[in-house]
């Protein structure tokens, strides 16, 4: 299995949980799901954008094999790879539900919330 991770604030993944797909708050304006590979890339986004935020925040785990839209992996500001999902994500293919812990400031992996297989 191919994971790639999906960051998402708590209560907003709530509103989507239920649903055959997920998309984003700004789905519309960029035009595609961020998504991030492997745990250090995730951690590092994870302190970039949500650095300032207490708020509860989950990793979709996803198998990117049964992504049904189109993955295409591109070169950040930063100057890294991102795979990023252009269209709906089927939420069959999230593997798993993990909540994120912020240790000493810093945001790491921590327990399973759900499984969505």
């Amino acid at each position: 299995m191919e994971i790639i991770y999906c960051l998402v604030p708590k209560h907003y993944w709530e509103k989507w949980a239920e649903n055959e797909y997920y998309l984003p708050r700004d789905y519309e304006q960029e035009g595609f799901i961020h998504a991030t590979k492997g745990d250090d890339l995730l951690t590092k986004v994870a302190g970039r954008v949500y650095g300032d935020t207490n708020d509860e925040l989950y990793v979709l785990v996803i198998d990117e094999q049964k992504v049904t839209a189109p993955i295409k992996y591109e070169k950040a500001k930063d100057g890294l790879l991102y795979p990023h999902i252009y269209g709906k994500l089927n939420t069959d293919a999230i593997a798993e539900i993990r909540q994120m812990v912020k240790i000493d400031g810093k945001w790491a992996i921590g327990d399973r919330v759900d499984s969505h297989t």
